[in-house]
This record gives C-alpha cells, sequence and structure tokens, in this order.
C-alpha cells in the first residue's frame, strides 16, 4: 500500500476525466480541480483563445506552471489537459507526486465524444479524426508509461466508472 495524495486522470480530449474526475472525487472525498478550467480561471479567457494569442507553446508552459502548482496540493483529483504529458517534466511530477489514471479510449470513440466540441482547438481541422488518431498515437505510449491504473474505456456511464476506479484505487492506496 502506498499513499496516494493526489489522484491524477490522464487521457486524449473525451476520454471522460472531468466527468468521471467529479464523481471519483466526490466518492473518495477529495477536492475536484480540471486543470483547463484551472489555466482559464487564472487567465480570464476561455483556452481557445490562449491557443490564438500564444500558440500551442504558450498555452502548454501554462499547463506545466498550473500543474506545477496544483501537485503540491493533497487531497486532490485532477483532470489534467490531454497534451500534458508531452512534457516530461509534466509527466515526472505526476508520477512522483500521486497515483496516475489513464481513461484509455480508442480514437473513434473520442471522435464520436468531441465532434460537435468548438472548445477543442487541436481538432478545428478539415480531417478531426485523423488528427484524433495522430494524437492517440503519439500520446498512448506516454500515458500508459506513467500510470499506475490503465482503464480501458467502455459503455459503462461515468458513475460506473468512477466506481470500479474507486475500488481499484483503494486497493493500491493507503485509506
Amino acid at each position: 500500500m502506498r499513499t496516494c495524495g493526489n489522484i491524477y486522470l490522464v487521457g486524449m480530449m473525451g476520454a471522460g476525466k472531468t466527468t468521471i474526475g467529479r464523481h471519483l472525487a466526490r466518492r473518495l472525498n477529495k477536492r475536484f480541480v480540471d486543470c483547463d478550467h484551472e489555466i482559464e480561471a487564472r487567465t480570464g479567457v476561455r483556452i481557445p483563445l490562449i491557443f490564438e494569442i500564444e500558440g500551442e507553446p504558450g498555452f502548454r508552459c501554462r499547463e506545466s506552471r498550473v500543474l506545477r502548482e496544483l501537485s503540491r496540493e493533497e487531497g486532490l483529483v485532477l483532470a489534467t489537459g490531454g497534451g500534458a504529458v508531452l512534457d516530461p517534466g509534466n509527466r515526472s511530477c505526476l508520477s512522483e507526486t500521486g497515483l496516475v489514471v489513464y481513461l484509455c479510449a480508442s480514437p473513434e470513440a473520442l471522435f464520436a465524444r468531441t465532434q460537435h466540441d468548438r472548445n477543442r482547438p487541436l481538432l478545428q481541422v478539415e480531417n478531426p479524426l485523423g488528427k484524433i488518431r495522430e494524437l492517440h498515437g503519439l500520446r498512448d505510449p506516454l500515458y500508459r508509461e506513467i500510470a499506475d491504473i490503465v482503464f480501458e474505456g467502455g459503455r459503462r456511464t461515468p458513475l460506473a466508472v468512477a466506481r470500479q476506479l474507486e475500488g481499484e484505487i483503494r486497493k493500491i492506496c493507503e485509506p
């Protein structure tokens, strides 16, 4: 058994990190934070505008700063941004300061969940499914590298997923 002060949910956009994370935080009596929402709250603007003004590198810099700050807290369930794992420093930070759960889903399932969402700057391209497949190919090995739990998505409700994850987390972590 190990101490798991924070639980980090990683995975592609549309994997359910925010929805499942809210349920999981309630079940574990922890505070829920969505990293992207935290960035928006701190900057006062939406993520697409940050991408438009600063580009992806500017956004990733902000994301790393927020992740480092939040990882110093205790008692969080944190939904990371899908690309947070691209930075080796972020991967180290997450794996060293908490339990990492990879919410895994197929590119096709992710596309179905995100196809009408205009708040995803990386998907505002001619072939969003192709982009998701490309991103998944790059990120999946990085998620798996740091994951303590790999949870394969399916047709379960977010609450059912949170219940199952709670059980798996309690097997690994001290109360």
